[in-house]
Protein backbone atom coordinates (compact mmCIF):
# COMPACT_ATOMS: atom_id res chain seq x y z
CA UNK A 1 0.00 0.00 0.00
CA UNK A 2 2.90 2.55 1.09
CA UNK A 3 3.94 2.12 -2.76
CA UNK A 4 0.95 3.87 -3.84
CA UNK A 5 1.66 7.06 -2.39
CA UNK A 6 3.86 9.68 -2.62
CA UNK A 7 6.42 10.26 0.02
CA UNK A 8 8.92 13.22 -0.09
CA UNK A 9 12.87 12.62 0.20
CA UNK A 10 12.71 16.12 1.88
CA UNK A 11 10.40 18.14 4.10
CA UNK A 12 9.89 20.77 1.42
CA UNK A 13 6.57 21.00 2.67
CA UNK A 14 6.65 20.63 6.40
CA UNK A 15 9.33 21.33 8.44
CA UNK A 16 9.21 19.95 11.97
CA UNK A 17 11.70 22.43 13.80
CA UNK A 18 9.77 25.16 13.22
CA UNK A 19 7.15 24.24 15.19
CA UNK A 20 8.57 25.29 18.41
CA UNK A 21 9.28 28.87 17.41
CA UNK A 22 6.67 30.07 15.38
CA UNK A 23 3.83 31.42 18.02
CA UNK A 24 2.49 33.83 15.27
CA UNK A 25 1.41 30.13 13.22
CA UNK A 26 -0.30 28.96 16.26
CA UNK A 27 -2.27 31.86 16.91
CA UNK A 28 -3.22 32.60 13.20
CA UNK A 29 -4.08 28.73 12.98
CA UNK A 30 -6.84 28.69 16.38
CA UNK A 31 -8.35 31.54 14.72
CA UNK A 32 -8.29 30.78 11.01
CA UNK A 33 -11.51 28.92 11.23
CA UNK A 34 -13.72 32.23 12.26
CA UNK A 35 -12.08 33.69 9.18
CA UNK A 36 -13.23 31.25 6.80
CA UNK A 37 -16.02 32.71 4.19
CA UNK A 38 -19.24 31.42 4.75
CA UNK A 39 -20.91 28.61 1.98
CA UNK A 40 -23.84 29.18 0.52
CA UNK A 41 -26.73 28.16 2.93
CA UNK A 42 -29.23 25.03 2.17
CA UNK A 43 -32.34 24.05 3.68
CA UNK A 44 -34.01 20.49 3.94
CA UNK A 45 -37.80 20.46 3.39
CA UNK A 46 -39.13 17.39 5.12
CA UNK A 47 -42.54 15.72 4.66
CA UNK A 48 -44.12 18.05 7.18
CA UNK A 49 -42.44 21.50 5.96
CA UNK A 50 -42.86 20.72 2.07
CA UNK A 51 -46.32 22.25 2.19
CA UNK A 52 -45.52 25.42 4.54
CA UNK A 53 -42.34 25.98 2.53
CA UNK A 54 -44.83 26.42 -0.70
CA UNK A 55 -47.43 28.49 1.39
CA UNK A 56 -44.51 30.51 1.90
CA UNK A 57 -43.60 31.68 -1.22
CA UNK A 58 -47.01 32.15 -2.35
CA UNK A 59 -47.88 34.50 0.21
CA UNK A 60 -44.93 36.24 -0.68
CA UNK A 61 -46.12 36.90 -4.24
CA UNK A 62 -49.84 37.04 -3.11
CA UNK A 63 -48.31 40.28 -1.02
CA UNK A 64 -46.46 41.86 -3.69
CA UNK A 65 -49.43 42.18 -6.03
CA UNK A 66 -52.46 41.41 -4.47
CA UNK A 67 -53.22 38.25 -5.90
CA UNK A 68 -55.52 34.89 -5.26
CA UNK A 69 -53.60 31.94 -4.43
CA UNK A 70 -54.20 30.04 -7.39
CA UNK A 71 -53.12 33.13 -9.67
CA UNK A 72 -49.40 33.07 -7.54
CA UNK A 73 -49.06 29.57 -7.52
CA UNK A 74 -49.27 29.83 -11.91
CA UNK A 75 -47.19 32.47 -11.67
CA UNK A 76 -44.51 30.75 -9.46
CA UNK A 77 -44.95 27.79 -12.02
CA UNK A 78 -44.50 29.59 -15.04
CA UNK A 79 -41.40 30.90 -13.56
CA UNK A 80 -40.24 27.77 -11.86
CA UNK A 81 -40.90 29.14 -7.62
CA UNK A 82 -38.89 31.55 -8.44
CA UNK A 83 -39.69 34.48 -6.38
CA UNK A 84 -37.19 36.88 -7.25
CA UNK A 85 -37.14 36.50 -10.93
CA UNK A 86 -40.87 37.12 -10.84
CA UNK A 87 -40.42 40.42 -8.87
CA UNK A 88 -38.01 41.30 -11.30
CA UNK A 89 -40.03 40.90 -14.49
CA UNK A 90 -42.56 42.96 -12.77
CA UNK A 91 -39.88 45.53 -12.95
CA UNK A 92 -38.45 45.18 -16.25
CA UNK A 93 -41.68 44.22 -18.14
CA UNK A 94 -44.59 45.57 -15.86
CA UNK A 95 -47.38 44.13 -14.37
CA UNK A 96 -49.62 43.54 -17.73
CA UNK A 97 -46.34 41.53 -19.56
CA UNK A 98 -46.11 39.65 -16.45
CA UNK A 99 -49.88 38.32 -15.91
CA UNK A 100 -49.89 37.52 -19.80
CA UNK A 101 -46.71 35.59 -20.39
CA UNK A 102 -48.12 33.35 -17.37
CA UNK A 103 -51.75 33.04 -18.42
CA UNK A 104 -53.10 34.97 -15.35
CA UNK A 105 -56.22 36.64 -16.00
CA UNK A 106 -57.14 38.65 -13.16
CA UNK A 107 -60.88 39.84 -12.71
CA UNK A 108 -61.65 42.77 -10.46
CA UNK A 109 -65.26 41.89 -9.52
CA UNK A 110 -66.10 38.08 -9.51
CA UNK A 111 -69.68 39.35 -9.02
CA UNK A 112 -69.58 40.50 -12.56
CA UNK A 113 -69.22 36.98 -14.29
CA UNK A 114 -71.51 35.39 -12.64
CA UNK A 115 -74.00 37.27 -13.43
CA UNK A 116 -74.09 37.25 -17.07
CA UNK A 117 -76.49 34.23 -17.34
CA UNK A 118 -79.98 34.61 -16.58
CA UNK A 119 -81.45 31.81 -18.40
CA UNK A 120 -80.20 28.50 -20.29
CA UNK A 121 -76.94 28.72 -22.34
CA UNK A 122 -75.59 27.35 -25.31
CA UNK A 123 -72.02 25.11 -24.67
CA UNK A 124 -69.54 26.03 -27.34
CA UNK A 125 -68.44 22.41 -27.06
CA UNK A 126 -71.28 19.82 -26.98
CA UNK A 127 -73.46 22.64 -28.49
CA UNK A 128 -76.34 21.51 -25.88
CA UNK A 129 -78.74 24.14 -24.53
CA UNK A 130 -77.51 24.11 -20.21
CA UNK A 131 -79.05 25.84 -17.60
CA UNK A 132 -76.95 28.98 -16.23
CA UNK A 133 -76.64 27.04 -12.87
CA UNK A 134 -74.83 24.05 -14.87
CA UNK A 135 -72.35 26.12 -16.36
CA UNK A 136 -68.51 27.27 -14.82
CA UNK A 137 -67.30 30.74 -15.92
CA UNK A 138 -63.25 31.37 -16.28
CA UNK A 139 -61.38 34.57 -15.37
CA UNK A 140 -60.71 34.86 -18.86
CA UNK A 141 -64.49 35.32 -19.30
CA UNK A 142 -65.04 31.71 -21.63
CA UNK A 143 -67.65 29.62 -20.07
CA UNK A 144 -68.60 26.12 -21.00
CA UNK A 145 -70.91 23.54 -19.17
CA UNK A 146 -69.75 21.52 -16.00
CA UNK A 147 -69.85 18.11 -18.17
CA UNK A 148 -67.42 19.22 -20.38
CA UNK A 149 -65.11 21.25 -18.19
CA UNK A 150 -64.74 18.28 -15.96
CA UNK A 151 -63.74 15.57 -18.94
CA UNK A 152 -61.35 18.25 -19.72
CA UNK A 153 -59.88 18.85 -16.50
CA UNK A 154 -59.54 14.52 -16.23
CA UNK A 155 -58.19 14.23 -19.47
CA UNK A 156 -55.49 16.75 -18.50
CA UNK A 157 -54.59 15.18 -15.20
CA UNK A 158 -54.47 11.99 -16.32
CA UNK A 159 -51.95 13.35 -19.01
CA UNK A 160 -49.58 14.86 -16.56
CA UNK A 161 -50.66 18.41 -17.20
CA UNK A 162 -52.53 19.59 -14.22
CA UNK A 163 -50.26 22.05 -13.16
CA UNK A 164 -51.03 24.60 -16.18
CA UNK A 165 -54.62 23.48 -17.18
CA UNK A 166 -55.43 26.08 -19.85
CA UNK A 167 -58.67 27.27 -20.64
CA UNK A 168 -60.52 24.85 -23.37
CA UNK A 169 -61.40 28.09 -25.78
CA UNK A 170 -59.19 28.25 -29.09
CA UNK A 171 -56.12 30.17 -28.60
CA UNK A 172 -56.73 30.92 -25.19
CA UNK A 173 -53.54 30.70 -22.68
CA UNK A 174 -55.69 31.44 -19.61
CA UNK A 175 -54.49 29.18 -16.73
CA UNK A 176 -57.90 27.38 -15.27
CA UNK A 177 -58.68 28.69 -11.33
CA UNK A 178 -57.52 25.36 -9.64
CA UNK A 179 -60.25 25.51 -6.93
CA UNK A 180 -62.83 25.64 -9.80
CA UNK A 181 -60.79 21.61 -10.95
CA UNK A 182 -61.11 21.03 -7.51
CA UNK A 183 -64.82 21.32 -7.17
CA UNK A 184 -65.50 19.83 -10.32
CA UNK A 185 -63.13 16.32 -10.91
CA UNK A 186 -63.70 15.64 -6.77
CA UNK A 187 -67.77 15.27 -7.58
CA UNK A 188 -66.77 12.80 -10.63
CA UNK A 189 -63.44 11.26 -9.01
CA UNK A 190 -62.27 11.98 -5.49
CA UNK A 191 -59.18 9.88 -6.01
CA UNK A 192 -58.54 12.18 -9.22
CA UNK A 193 -58.50 15.29 -7.21
CA UNK A 194 -56.24 14.13 -4.35
CA UNK A 195 -53.90 13.38 -7.77
CA UNK A 196 -54.40 16.63 -8.79
CA UNK A 197 -53.58 17.91 -5.22
CA UNK A 198 -50.41 16.10 -5.04
CA UNK A 199 -49.08 17.29 -8.93
CA UNK A 200 -49.54 21.14 -7.45
CA UNK A 201 -47.73 19.56 -4.44
CA UNK A 202 -44.98 18.21 -6.36
CA UNK A 203 -44.76 21.47 -8.68
CA UNK A 204 -42.59 23.25 -5.97
CA UNK A 205 -40.02 20.40 -5.97
CA UNK A 206 -40.06 19.58 -10.02
CA UNK A 207 -40.27 22.77 -10.95
CA UNK A 208 -38.33 24.46 -8.79
CA UNK A 209 -34.23 24.66 -10.44
CA UNK A 210 -33.93 25.00 -6.47
CA UNK A 211 -35.14 22.75 -4.62
CA UNK A 212 -33.96 18.72 -5.67
CA UNK A 213 -35.56 15.43 -3.73
CA UNK A 214 -32.64 13.85 -1.94
CA UNK A 215 -31.32 10.87 -3.90
CA UNK A 216 -30.98 8.22 -0.56
CA UNK A 217 -32.54 5.08 -0.97
CA UNK A 218 -34.81 3.88 0.23
CA UNK A 219 -36.04 7.77 -0.01
CA UNK A 220 -35.34 9.53 3.31
CA UNK A 221 -38.51 12.11 2.22
CA UNK A 222 -36.34 14.89 1.98
CA UNK A 223 -36.03 17.98 -0.22
CA UNK A 224 -32.94 20.20 -0.42
CA UNK A 225 -33.44 23.92 -1.12
CA UNK A 226 -30.77 26.21 -2.21
CA UNK A 227 -30.81 29.15 -1.03
CA UNK A 228 -28.28 31.04 -3.30
CA UNK A 229 -27.93 31.02 -6.91
CA UNK A 230 -24.93 28.95 -7.92
CA UNK A 231 -26.83 25.56 -7.88
CA UNK A 232 -23.30 23.38 -8.98
CA UNK A 233 -22.54 23.14 -5.22
CA UNK A 234 -22.14 19.58 -2.77
CA UNK A 235 -24.86 19.14 0.12
CA UNK A 236 -25.61 16.75 3.38
CA UNK A 237 -29.26 15.81 3.50
CA UNK A 238 -30.53 15.17 6.63
CA UNK A 239 -30.46 11.81 6.59
CA UNK A 240 -26.54 11.76 6.17
CA UNK A 241 -25.91 11.60 2.19
CA UNK A 242 -24.22 14.23 0.54
CA UNK A 243 -24.45 14.20 -3.18
CA UNK A 244 -23.66 16.57 -5.85
CA UNK A 245 -27.05 18.89 -5.70
CA UNK A 246 -26.25 19.33 -10.04
CA UNK A 247 -26.30 15.46 -11.31
CA UNK A 248 -27.56 14.16 -7.74
CA UNK A 249 -24.47 11.83 -7.77
CA UNK A 250 -22.42 11.56 -4.77
CA UNK A 251 -20.47 14.55 -3.79
CA UNK A 252 -17.53 13.76 -6.50
CA UNK A 253 -15.47 17.22 -6.72
CA UNK A 254 -13.15 17.89 -8.29
CA UNK A 255 -14.34 15.86 -11.09
CA UNK A 256 -17.21 18.05 -12.67
CA UNK A 257 -20.51 16.43 -13.32
CA UNK A 258 -19.54 14.86 -16.88
CA UNK A 259 -16.43 13.44 -15.21
CA UNK A 260 -17.84 11.54 -12.48
CA UNK A 261 -20.56 10.31 -15.07
CA UNK A 262 -18.35 8.57 -17.38
CA UNK A 263 -16.06 7.49 -14.40
CA UNK A 264 -18.91 4.93 -12.99
CA UNK A 265 -19.70 4.05 -16.74
CA UNK A 266 -16.21 2.69 -16.55
CA UNK A 267 -16.21 1.61 -13.12
CA UNK A 268 -19.50 -0.25 -13.44
CA UNK A 269 -20.02 -1.80 -17.45
CA UNK A 270 -17.95 -4.48 -18.85
CA UNK A 271 -15.66 -2.39 -21.32
CA UNK A 272 -12.52 -3.27 -19.25
CA UNK A 273 -13.18 -6.95 -19.31
CA UNK A 274 -13.98 -6.51 -23.11
CA UNK A 275 -10.48 -4.47 -22.94
CA UNK A 276 -8.75 -7.79 -21.31
CA UNK A 277 -10.05 -9.94 -23.74
CA UNK A 278 -8.91 -7.87 -26.58
CA UNK A 279 -5.24 -7.87 -25.36
CA UNK A 280 -5.30 -11.51 -24.02
CA UNK A 281 -7.87 -13.80 -26.09
CA UNK A 282 -8.27 -15.18 -29.82
CA UNK A 283 -11.40 -16.01 -31.09
CA UNK A 284 -11.33 -20.29 -32.64
CA UNK A 285 -12.15 -20.05 -36.17
CA UNK A 286 -14.30 -23.07 -36.43
CA UNK A 287 -16.61 -22.19 -33.29
CA UNK A 288 -16.12 -18.76 -31.87
CA UNK A 289 -15.15 -19.40 -28.69
CA UNK A 290 -12.77 -17.48 -26.76
CA UNK A 291 -9.13 -19.12 -26.70
CA UNK A 292 -6.82 -17.74 -23.93
CA UNK A 293 -3.00 -18.98 -24.38
CA UNK A 294 -1.26 -20.45 -21.46
CA UNK A 295 2.25 -21.67 -23.16
CA UNK A 296 4.19 -20.27 -25.80
CA UNK A 297 3.78 -21.96 -28.37
CA UNK A 298 1.94 -19.97 -31.66
CA UNK A 299 -0.27 -23.32 -32.03
CA UNK A 300 -2.70 -23.50 -30.23
CA UNK A 301 -6.27 -25.49 -29.58
CA UNK A 302 -9.23 -25.11 -28.94
CA UNK A 303 -11.89 -27.25 -26.41
CA UNK A 304 -13.51 -28.16 -30.13
CA UNK A 305 -10.18 -29.44 -31.78
CA UNK A 306 -9.78 -26.89 -34.14
CA UNK A 307 -5.58 -25.84 -34.58
CA UNK A 308 -4.89 -22.11 -35.35
CA UNK A 309 -2.32 -19.79 -35.16
CA UNK A 310 -2.18 -17.46 -32.02
CA UNK A 311 -0.84 -14.57 -34.27
CA UNK A 312 -3.03 -14.27 -37.32
CA UNK A 313 -6.25 -16.29 -35.89
CA UNK A 314 -5.85 -19.19 -38.80
CA UNK A 315 -6.63 -22.59 -38.86
CA UNK A 316 -3.83 -25.02 -39.07
CA UNK A 317 -2.81 -28.63 -39.37
CA UNK A 318 -2.04 -29.72 -36.17
CA UNK A 319 2.03 -30.83 -37.06
CA UNK A 320 4.09 -28.59 -36.28
CA UNK A 321 7.94 -27.77 -35.70
CA UNK A 322 10.18 -25.02 -33.89
CA UNK A 323 9.12 -22.67 -36.92
CA UNK A 324 6.96 -23.41 -38.69
CA UNK A 325 2.97 -25.07 -38.68
CA UNK A 326 1.73 -27.84 -41.28
CA UNK A 327 -0.48 -26.29 -43.76
CA UNK A 328 0.07 -22.58 -42.82
CA UNK A 329 2.23 -19.63 -44.03
CA UNK A 330 1.75 -16.90 -41.52
CA UNK A 331 2.50 -13.88 -42.91
CA UNK A 332 2.82 -10.72 -40.39
CA UNK A 333 0.07 -8.56 -38.50
CA UNK A 334 -1.89 -5.77 -40.67
CA UNK A 335 -0.73 -2.56 -39.26
CA UNK A 336 -3.97 -1.45 -38.06
CA UNK A 337 -4.57 -4.41 -35.82
CA UNK A 338 -1.15 -4.16 -34.18
CA UNK A 339 -1.60 -0.71 -33.77
CA UNK A 340 -5.27 -1.39 -31.89
CA UNK A 341 -3.73 -4.01 -30.02
CA UNK A 342 -1.21 -1.72 -28.61
CA UNK A 343 -3.72 0.77 -27.83
CA UNK A 344 -5.95 -1.71 -25.99
CA UNK A 345 -3.15 -2.78 -23.83
CA UNK A 346 -2.17 1.17 -22.95
CA UNK A 347 -5.86 2.06 -22.15
CA UNK A 348 -5.93 -0.44 -20.27
CA UNK A 349 -2.78 -0.31 -18.06
CA UNK A 350 -3.54 3.80 -17.97
CA UNK A 351 -7.00 3.00 -16.56
CA UNK A 352 -5.64 0.70 -13.82
CA UNK A 353 -2.89 2.48 -12.70
CA UNK A 354 -5.76 5.37 -11.93
CA UNK A 355 -8.20 2.91 -10.23
CA UNK A 356 -6.12 1.47 -8.16
CA UNK A 357 -4.85 4.52 -6.73
CA UNK A 358 -8.55 5.89 -6.29
CA UNK A 359 -9.71 2.82 -4.76
CA UNK A 360 -6.48 2.88 -2.47
CA UNK A 361 -7.88 6.36 -0.89
CA UNK A 362 -11.27 5.05 -1.14
CA UNK A 363 -10.36 2.34 1.12
CA UNK A 364 -8.32 4.07 3.38
CA UNK A 365 -10.31 6.72 4.27
CA UNK A 366 -13.26 3.95 4.94
CA UNK A 367 -10.45 2.52 7.56
CA UNK A 368 -9.48 5.18 8.86
CA UNK A 369 -13.73 6.31 9.76
CA UNK A 370 -12.80 3.92 12.78
CA UNK A 371 -10.21 7.00 13.69
CA UNK A 372 -13.15 8.83 15.18
CA UNK A 373 -13.81 6.82 18.08
CA UNK A 374 -10.64 6.54 19.15
CA UNK A 375 -9.83 9.94 18.60
CA UNK A 376 -12.80 10.44 21.20
CA UNK A 377 -11.73 7.56 23.77
CA UNK A 378 -8.28 9.74 23.89
CA UNK A 379 -9.95 13.06 24.23
CA UNK A 380 -12.10 11.12 27.26
CA UNK A 381 -9.17 9.83 29.19
CA UNK A 382 -7.02 13.01 28.92
CA UNK A 383 -9.90 15.27 30.42
CA UNK A 384 -10.11 12.50 33.54
CA UNK A 385 -6.53 13.46 34.10
CA UNK A 386 -7.84 17.08 34.58
CA UNK A 387 -4.85 18.59 32.48
CA UNK A 388 -4.47 21.97 32.04
CA UNK A 389 -5.83 22.71 28.85
CA UNK A 390 -9.17 21.70 28.60
CA UNK A 391 -9.45 22.80 24.97
CA UNK A 392 -9.01 19.32 22.66
CA UNK A 393 -10.39 20.39 19.87
CA UNK A 394 -7.67 20.34 17.20
CA UNK A 395 -7.91 16.23 16.98
CA UNK A 396 -10.86 16.26 15.94
CA UNK A 397 -10.80 19.00 13.41
CA UNK A 398 -7.54 17.40 12.16
CA UNK A 399 -9.63 14.55 11.84
CA UNK A 400 -12.06 16.29 10.02
CA UNK A 401 -9.32 17.25 7.85
CA UNK A 402 -7.98 14.35 7.05
CA UNK A 403 -11.61 12.64 5.88
CA UNK A 404 -12.03 15.71 3.73
CA UNK A 405 -8.17 15.71 1.88
CA UNK A 406 -8.49 12.37 1.40
CA UNK A 407 -11.71 12.30 -0.18
CA UNK A 408 -10.60 15.17 -2.68
CA UNK A 409 -7.28 13.00 -3.57
CA UNK A 410 -9.26 9.93 -4.02
CA UNK A 411 -12.03 11.76 -6.69
CA UNK A 412 -8.74 13.83 -8.23
CA UNK A 413 -6.96 10.47 -9.68
CA UNK A 414 -10.63 10.04 -12.26
CA UNK A 415 -10.23 13.69 -12.45
CA UNK A 416 -6.89 12.89 -14.04
CA UNK A 417 -7.92 9.81 -15.69
CA UNK A 418 -10.09 11.97 -18.14
CA UNK A 419 -8.37 15.36 -17.88
CA UNK A 420 -5.24 14.20 -19.83
CA UNK A 421 -7.17 11.27 -21.65
CA UNK A 422 -9.40 11.20 -24.70
CA UNK A 423 -11.81 13.53 -23.78
CA UNK A 424 -9.89 16.73 -24.22
CA UNK A 425 -7.65 15.39 -26.77
CA UNK A 426 -8.67 18.07 -28.97
CA UNK A 427 -8.58 20.89 -26.72
CA UNK A 428 -4.54 20.91 -26.12
CA UNK A 429 -1.54 19.47 -27.55
CA UNK A 430 0.59 16.85 -26.28
CA UNK A 431 3.40 19.52 -25.03
CA UNK A 432 0.47 21.24 -23.41
CA UNK A 433 -1.06 18.53 -22.17
CA UNK A 434 2.50 16.85 -20.87
CA UNK A 435 3.14 20.27 -18.94
CA UNK A 436 -0.25 20.71 -17.51
CA UNK A 437 -0.51 17.11 -16.13
CA UNK A 438 2.94 17.71 -14.18
CA UNK A 439 1.48 20.48 -12.97
CA UNK A 440 -1.24 18.88 -11.51
CA UNK A 441 0.42 15.97 -10.40
CA UNK A 442 2.90 18.43 -8.46
CA UNK A 443 0.30 19.83 -6.55
CA UNK A 444 -1.39 16.64 -5.84
CA UNK A 445 1.76 15.01 -4.86
CA UNK A 446 2.12 17.99 -2.61
CA UNK A 447 -1.26 17.36 -0.62
CA UNK A 448 -0.79 13.49 -0.76
CA UNK A 449 2.24 13.92 1.04
CA UNK A 450 1.12 16.32 3.84
CA UNK A 451 -2.49 14.28 3.88
CA UNK A 452 0.08 10.69 4.68
CA UNK A 453 2.13 12.77 7.77
CA UNK A 454 -1.30 14.27 8.86
CA UNK A 455 -2.62 10.81 8.86
CA UNK A 456 0.27 9.41 10.69
CA UNK A 457 0.15 12.34 13.43
CA UNK A 458 -3.16 11.70 14.39
CA UNK A 459 -2.84 7.87 14.87
CA UNK A 460 -0.32 8.72 18.15
CA UNK A 461 -1.40 7.33 21.17
CA UNK A 462 -1.58 11.45 22.67
CA UNK A 463 -3.24 10.43 25.69
CA UNK A 464 -0.43 8.47 26.89
CA UNK A 465 1.85 11.89 26.37
CA UNK A 466 2.99 14.12 29.06
CA UNK A 467 2.35 17.73 28.49
CA UNK A 468 5.05 19.38 26.73
CA UNK A 469 4.99 16.37 24.38
CA UNK A 470 1.03 16.74 23.56
CA UNK A 471 1.64 20.80 22.96
CA UNK A 472 4.69 19.68 19.95
CA UNK A 473 2.05 17.21 18.62
CA UNK A 474 -0.86 19.80 18.80
CA UNK A 475 1.68 22.38 17.23
CA UNK A 476 2.43 19.52 14.26
CA UNK A 477 -0.95 18.77 13.57
CA UNK A 478 -2.69 22.44 13.82
CA UNK A 479 0.24 23.26 11.20
CA UNK A 480 -0.29 20.27 9.23
CA UNK A 481 -3.85 21.05 8.95
CA UNK A 482 -3.09 24.28 7.65
CA UNK A 483 -1.08 23.50 5.24
CA UNK A 484 -3.22 20.59 4.03
CA UNK A 485 -6.38 23.09 3.74
CA UNK A 486 -4.04 25.68 1.66
CA UNK A 487 -2.62 22.97 -0.78
CA UNK A 488 -6.13 21.19 -1.16
CA UNK A 489 -7.17 24.96 -1.80
CA UNK A 490 -4.61 25.47 -3.93
CA UNK A 491 -5.10 22.23 -6.41
CA UNK A 492 -9.11 23.26 -6.37
CA UNK A 493 -7.44 26.79 -7.79
CA UNK A 494 -5.70 24.79 -10.23
CA UNK A 495 -8.42 22.40 -11.43
CA UNK A 496 -10.82 25.63 -11.90
CA UNK A 497 -8.46 28.34 -13.69
CA UNK A 498 -5.28 26.48 -15.25
CA UNK A 499 -7.01 23.05 -16.51
CA UNK A 500 -11.05 23.35 -17.41
CA UNK A 501 -10.51 27.29 -17.08
CA UNK A 502 -8.55 26.79 -20.42
CA UNK A 503 -10.45 25.13 -22.30
CA UNK A 504 -12.08 26.56 -25.49
CA UNK A 505 -14.98 24.19 -26.90
CA UNK A 506 -16.12 22.26 -23.39
CA UNK A 507 -17.10 23.51 -20.54
CA UNK A 508 -16.68 21.67 -17.32
CA UNK A 509 -17.09 22.99 -13.90
CA UNK A 510 -16.62 21.42 -10.17
CA UNK A 511 -18.29 21.96 -7.37
CA UNK A 512 -16.09 25.35 -4.90
CA UNK A 513 -14.07 23.84 -2.90
CA UNK A 514 -15.61 24.15 1.08
CA UNK A 515 -12.45 24.07 3.56
CA UNK A 516 -15.11 23.04 6.33
CA UNK A 517 -16.38 20.19 4.09
CA UNK A 518 -19.81 19.13 2.91
CA UNK A 519 -22.17 21.98 3.95
CA UNK A 520 -24.81 20.35 5.78
CA UNK A 521 -28.11 21.56 5.05
CA UNK A 522 -30.33 22.90 7.75
CA UNK A 523 -33.54 22.03 9.20
CA UNK A 524 -36.17 25.22 7.02
CA UNK A 525 -37.50 27.42 9.01
CA UNK A 526 -40.99 29.08 7.22
CA UNK A 527 -41.04 32.45 8.18
CA UNK A 528 -44.72 32.95 8.23
CA UNK A 529 -47.26 31.28 10.23
CA UNK A 530 -49.57 29.12 8.04
CA UNK A 531 -53.02 27.03 9.02
CA UNK A 532 -51.72 23.82 7.23
CA UNK A 533 -53.07 20.59 9.16
CA UNK A 534 -51.80 17.77 9.79
CA UNK A 535 -53.99 15.76 7.84
CA UNK A 536 -53.73 18.16 5.08
CA UNK A 537 -50.12 17.34 4.71
CA UNK A 538 -51.00 13.97 5.06
CA UNK A 539 -53.63 14.05 2.04
CA UNK A 540 -51.24 16.64 -0.31
CA UNK A 541 -48.37 14.00 0.42
CA UNK A 542 -49.54 10.60 0.98
CA UNK A 543 -48.39 8.63 -2.36
CA UNK A 544 -46.30 11.42 -3.43
CA UNK A 545 -44.47 10.31 -6.86
CA UNK A 546 -41.14 11.05 -5.70
CA UNK A 547 -38.69 10.71 -8.08
CA UNK A 548 -35.59 12.58 -9.54
CA UNK A 549 -32.93 11.90 -12.46
CA UNK A 550 -29.28 11.36 -12.32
Amino acid sequence: MEDDYYVSSDDDYYDEDDDRNNMELLEYVENYESLRPEAPTSKVISKESLLAAQMDDLQRVMDVLSLKEYHARTLLIHYRWDVDKVLAVLVERGKDRLYAEAGVTVVEDDNLLSSQFSSDVMCGICMDEIPSDQVTIMDCGHYFCNNCWTEHFIVKINDGQSRRIKCMAHKCNSICDEAIIRNLVSARDPNLAEKFERFLLESYIEDNRKVKWCPSVPHCGNAIRIEEDELLCEVECACGLQFCFKCLSKAHSPCSCRMWELWCQKCQDESETVNYIAVNTKPCPKCYKLVEKNGGCNLVNCVCGQPFCWLCGSPTGSDHTWDSIAGHSCGRFKEDEDMKLELAKRDLFRYTHYFNRYQAHTDSLKLESTLKKSIQGKISRLEEKELMFKDLSWATKALYRLFRSRQIISYSYPFAYHMFGDLFENEMTAEERTIKQNLFEDQQQQLEANMEKLSLFTEEPFDEYGHEQIMELRMRILNLSTLTDKLCEKLYDCIENDLLGSLQWTRHSIAPYNSNGVEKASELTVSRDTTTSNSEIDLATNGMDISYTK
